[in-house]
């Protein structure tokens, strides 16, 4: 018998669907709304949670849903030709310490990716 591999869903510890997770998340970050504004307008709407919750959604889900958002945001851009980036290097001080700050810019001016570094090394940055 063959084992089933089992798919990582980050949101099964959680009784809210994920759709009503990502607009809260997504309310939180497009608008300028403070989490309390939040929880007002969902409750408007019929959900009721409360404010911590959506702090608690927008930590732990927010970078997951920036990555996916760059990420389609790329492979769209891909399928156009003019569509460049570059990578930038800037020598930064970051709590005191002199560090390396590696950028990927794409022609508009927008950071796809950032990536931090002790040493001056452009493979791992390209990477």
């Amino acid at each position: 018998m063959a084992r089933q591999k089992k798919t990582h869903d980050p949101f099964r510890w959680f009784d809210a669907s994920p759709e009503v997770i990502r607009l809260v998340v997504m309310m939180y970050v497009k608008y300028p709304l403070s989490l309390r504004n939040v929880e007002d307008l969902l409750f408007e709407r019929g959900i009721d949670i409360c404010h911590e919750t959506v702090r608690l959604w927008w930590t732990r889900f927010g970078p997951m849903f920036a990555a996916e958002i760059r990420r389609k945001r790329v492979q769209h851009m891909r399928a156009y030709t003019h569509w460049r980036w570059h990578l930038d290097e800037v020598y930064v001080r970051i709590n005191g310490e002199m560090r390396y700050l590696w950028r990927a810019v794409d022609h508009e001016g927008e950071v796809l990716e950032s990536f931090v570094t002790t040493t001056r090394d452009k493979a791992a940055a390209l990477k």
